[in-house]
């Protein structure tokens, strides 16, 4: 649909320019071939989340990002601060990355199913308290992926990674998996205001916070 093939330009054109960017900043890299072999790996994790038709396969490309993330945010570890700016992501995705599957559990029990058709369809007819639980949940997930308050922490450290990391991961791709989740489950969100205005207040909270940082 409309929403897969914006992120799938936006994910495509932009890990295309910085692959190109990365060959000239990677040069004489002793691990040159690692790092394109994680960096190719994200960018497939990336297209399966966002070409996902059910939560079940979002969730592996979603796991599969923060997987990626770990490995180049550690990519120089041979310095410490590295290593625990790498530990310190997988720490915090890890944290959202439970909401996200009890969300998912919540929907196969309470809605019967994870494939995206089916959910917005029985969600229609679903008690506001188990959407709203869902949502909540997710918003939890939110948080860790694209760094708000209070999973915000793992982000500053993120630029440990080389520069390519940083401009693929941390400020184009993998942090804007969170916004894509929340507007693939807009079905769900639509049928909560409540839930929709705590993700306002906290996407604000957030940029005033970080801003004044």
């Amino acid at each position: 649909d409309t929403l897969t093939a914006v992120m799938l330009m936006v994910v495509t054109l932009v890990g295309t320019l910085i692959h190109i960017y990365a060959i000239g900043y990677m040069h004489g890299d002793s691990r040159f071939q690692r790092f394109f072999i994680y960096m190719n790996l994200f960018m497939a994790a990336m297209l399966i989340l966002v070409l996902a038709n059910s939560y079940l396969m979002l969730f592996v490309g979603w796991e599969g990002v923060g997987l990626c993330s770990f490995l180049l945010i550690g990519f120089w570890f041979e310095k410490d601060v590295n290593g625990e700016a790498a530990r310190k992501a997988m720490v915090a995705n890890r944290v959202g990355d439970y909401g996200v599957m009890l969300a998912m559990f919540a929907m196969f029990i309470g809605l019967g199913s994870l494939q995206f058709s089916e959910v917005f369809k029985a969600a229609g007819s679903a008690s506001q308290t188990l959407i709203t639980g869902i949502t909540l949940l997710m918003v939890i997930g939110v948080a860790g992926k694209s760094a708000q308050i209070p999973l915000y922490v793992w982000l500053p450290d993120a630029m440990a990674g080389p520069t390519p990391v940083s401009a693929l991961i941390h400020a184009a791709t993998m942090v804007t998996a969170g916004v894509y989740l929340i507007a693939r489950s807009f079905p769900l969100f639509h049928l909560v205001p409540d839930v929709q205005a705590f993700v306002g207040i906290l996407g604000a909270v957030t940029a005033l916070f970080a801003g004044s940082i």
